[in-house]
Parts: structure tokens; sequence; C-alpha cells
């Protein structure tokens, strides 16, 4: 089974960084464009994760990927890490998103995924409260070592029902693989865009579940400037050495030149489904159920 989403936020990251610039505006227009036809032309069903404030300042964006037919999820309201919010903080955020993600597509949003996959051991009090606002299917927790969160104690990179606390989610964690002996993901982001395409199809038809995700960012051919100290404080909630800013500036840039027609040539030859028909094709009480 292999499972394709999308995390949409680019527009609220140049109105709340950039001001709102209009050629940058008209370029992930185009983008989404493209990749909603790319879709559409191989018969694709996909998860987009949303940001609510995505939906409040750019509703067409989040009205027209719904209007294709495919599911949009929850993506945070203002895509702050879950490892830097309180219980409270996370109510609010979810409950926000979501009300203003439903009031544009109109129909209930289930699925849910945390900015940079930060439900990790240390927060396992965000699975209560997403189901407490209504959520059903996660896709947050990233099963290895990452910069970002990352949750390398969880036992298994497959589908799987996770609980604590009382309460249940579906989990779609991401899939890894083994590079020169380093767990790793492989089909979604920096990872697509860096590792060569026939690893990446390799991989994927060997293993029985693979999720990929994309930011529009990977699939755009273009270069994103070095950032500032204080703007990449502001991002990324680190400290902003020329270190960090320099490693950040080539993970971001690195393949982005032939990543979008890598795209369309794994939607050509791959078959994808959106979570929520994930949800419908898997037997859960064949699947493992984790608690935490």
């Amino acid at each position: 089974m292999n499972i394709l989403t999308f995390d949409i936020e680019e527009w609220f990251f140049e109105k709340e960084h950039n001001g709102g610039r209009e050629f940058r505006y008209r370029q992930l227009d185009e983008i989404i464009a493209k990749v909603l036809d790319a879709l559409d032309e191989n018969d694709i069903k996909a998860t987009f994760f949303c940001l609510g404030k995505l939906a409040i300042d750019f509703p067409s964006v989040v009205k027209d990927i719904a209007n294709r037919g495919h599911e949009v999820g929850c993506h945070s309201n203002d895509h702050i890490w879950l490892t830097k919010m309180t219980e409270k903080q996370l109510m609010n955020d979810t409950s926000n998103a979501i009300k203003a993600l439903e009031d544009v597509v109109g129909q209930k949003v289930v699925s849910y995924r945390a900015p940079a996959f930060t439900i990790t051991a240390e927060n396992l009090w965000a699975i209560n409260v997403l189901s407490e606002c209504g959520i059903e299917n996660d896709a947050s927790i990233f099963p290895a070592s990452r910069a970002f969160g990352g949750f390398k104690s969880f036992p298994q990179d497959s589908p799987c029902t996770i609980s604590h606390g009382g309460s249940q989610l579906r989990e779609f964690p991401i899939s890894l693989t083994k590079v020169m002996g380093k767990t790793t993901a492989y089909s979604g982001g920096g990872y697509f865009r860096i590792l060569p395409y026939w690893f990446v199809s390799k991989t994927m038809l060997r293993r029985d579940y693979n999720i990929c995700y994309f930011h529009l960012n990977d699939l755009l051919n273009q270069k994103i400037p070095l950032k500032g100290k204080a703007e990449y404080e502001k991002f990324y909630k680190e400290p902003g050495t020329l270190k960090n800013r320099l490693v950040r500036y080539v993970k971001t840039n690195i393949g982005n030149g032939d990543s979008f027609p890598k795209f369309c040539r794994l939607l050509s030859e791959q078959p994808f489904v959106s979570i929520g028909q994930a949800c419908k094709e898997i037997d859960w009480n064949k699947e493992n159920k984790v608690s935490l």
C-alpha cells in the first residue's frame, strides 16, 4: 500500500515571514495547480494536511484541493511544533484549525499531521488532545532519530493503532529503510530530493507499506536564500548559528532541480491512495495495537 500526503503551509509562511510577495504567491499557485493536475492525470487521490491559518487567509487554496476530491487533513493552526506547546495550547491550536478547515471544505476533518513530525516519547499527551478534538487518523510519528523530534523507540514503521491514557488513534508512521547502515526515511521531503529515483522506487516496490510526504517547496525548481540569524531562529525555533543555517540551506535546496519530474514519474509508475482510502482498505483487527 502506497499513501500519498502533502503538508500545505507555504502561503502562510510567505505572509508571516516575507510580507506576502506577489511573485511568490503566483509561484505557489502555479505549483499547486501542476500537482493537482498531475494527480488527476493519474487518477490519484491524496491527503493534503493544511494549516488552519491557510483556510482563513487563503481559503481558495484549501477549497480547490477539496473540490478535486482529495482529503483535507489538519497540519495545526500556526505550525508550532508540538514539542514547544502545552496541552492547553495544543487543544486551542487544533480545535481552531479544525474549525477553520471544516468551515471551508464543508466536511469533517479527521486526519492530522504535526508540524515537523513532533509527536515524540516526551509528549504522548498529544494523542489524548487530538482524540478529544475529533482526530481519528494520525501521521505524525517519525520512528527514528531526527533533528526536529523523532520517536526512536516507536516499535514499527507501518500502520497500527496507538493508545495512551484511554485515547486511541490509527497511526500511519513514516516508512524507513537503511542507507549505508543508517536508518532513514526515503519517500518524501528532502529524502526524496536527495536520493536517486531508482533507489526510492526499488525500496517502495519491495515494501508492503510506504507513505510519501511532500511540501510544495520540495517540488519547485528554485534556490531558497540563506536565512539571516533572526529569521532562522523565528522560523526553526533553534539557535541561528552559521553552521545551523548552512546545514538547513543545503538540506532545503539540494535536489530541487529535478524533483517535480521525479514526482510525476513516481505517480505514473506506482499506485497511491489517501489516508482516508487506506483506512477503509486496512483490516485494523489484524494490525498491531501499540500502547504508549
